[in-house]
């Protein structure tokens, strides 16, 4: 698959910092609502780190919402592969257990009338 970047949802940076020893030639980009943890991330070789609001505890939303920001952030463009990581339970440390491949753009917001069924 030519995968354009991989994005972690993460509260610590554990996940990123194990992306990081990999070398797969993927941007890493660490989605996360801390601040002292996206600090950290900073040091991690080719991650990047990124801010996001963690206002939802739906997982979909906040894969959504992972989406738009790597958009607004310009590293995807509509109909680039992704990889998205997250854990569940959506907040708690260590526990990264979901990986997804999607097509930026091919879903809509969950829970809105535009939304697939």
């Amino acid at each position: 698959l030519k995968v354009k970047a991989i994005a972690s949802l993460t509260q610590t940076g554990s996940t990123a910092l194990w992306m990081s020893r990999l070398i797969a030639g993927v941007p890493i980009y660490a989605l996360t609502p801390e601040v002292s943890a996206r600090n950290q991330m900073t040091l991690y070789r080719e991650v990047h780190p990124l801010l996001m609001s963690q206002t939802h505890q739906d997982r979909d939303v906040l894969l959504w919402e992972a989406e738009q920001v790597l958009l607004e952030q310009g590293v995807v463009d509509y109909g680039d592969l992704i990889v998205l990581t997250i854990g569940e339970p959506i907040g708690s440390a260590g526990g990264t257990n979901t990986l997804k491949i999607v097509r930026v753009g091919e879903h809509h917001m969950p829970g809105t009338l535009d939304d697939p069924v």
